[in-house]
């Protein structure tokens, strides 16, 4: 059995290389993991890093997908809990646990957000021809998550919009945090 933090490290050197040949436009590249036992993927160029589950502080009141915070070299990074965030149910940490800190793009500002998922797989490149349009039902995942389905080894990845599924407004509000204009007004 393959020690996790030697797993984690072999993954983080091979999203650091993938994110260099995506950069220079020479791949359609993606980490693929697992959760609840189907396989997903994201654009390797959304991805930071890849940590080892942990230290994370809950926060009370916040909506069962979102799991808490983590200091993440002094910054405060939410953590979502995908499983939790597609209606299911909180994801079961284990050894393989851990957590893809994913960078987002939103009002010209650049967001990181922590996402916990069962266990990471591996970085694919998967071409454009074998990419197709995301189901319109069907799919245990709201349509709009879904970017397309990507054929890998005779199956099907789901490719996530992860920018829709990780959208800073609707976590916001679904949260109870998104403030309304009248919120700032004093009585």
């Amino acid at each position: 059995m393959a020690n996790p933090v030697s797993t984690q490290h072999t993954s983080q050197q091979a999203l650091v290389a993938a994110q260099h040949l995506a950069a220079a436009g020479e791949a359609n590249q993606y980490l693929t993991f697992l959760l609840s036992g189907e396989m997903y993927a994201v654009g390797i160029l959304n991805v930071k890093e890849i940590i080892e589950y942990g230290n994370l502080t809950e926060i009370p009141m916040m909506p069962a997908f979102i799991r808490g915070v983590i200091n993440l070299r002094g910054a405060v990074v939410p953590v979502i809990d995908l499983a939790a965030r597609f209606g299911g149910r909180q994801t079961e940490t284990s050894r393989r646990t851990c957590i893809v800190i994913v960078e987002l793009s939103h009002d010209e500002e650049r967001h990181d957000i922590g996402v916990v998922v069962d266990a990471v797989s591996e970085v694919l490149e998967i071409p454009g021809s074998e990419i197709e349009p995301p189901p319109s039902f069907g799919a245990r995942i709201r349509a709009d998550f879904i970017a397309g389905m990507g054929k890998v080894a005779g199956k099907f990845v789901i490719i996530l919009d992860i920018q829709k599924v990780l959208s800073v407004d609707e976590i916001a509000a679904l949260a109870g945090t998104h403030e309304s204009p009248a919120a700032n007004e004093v009585p």
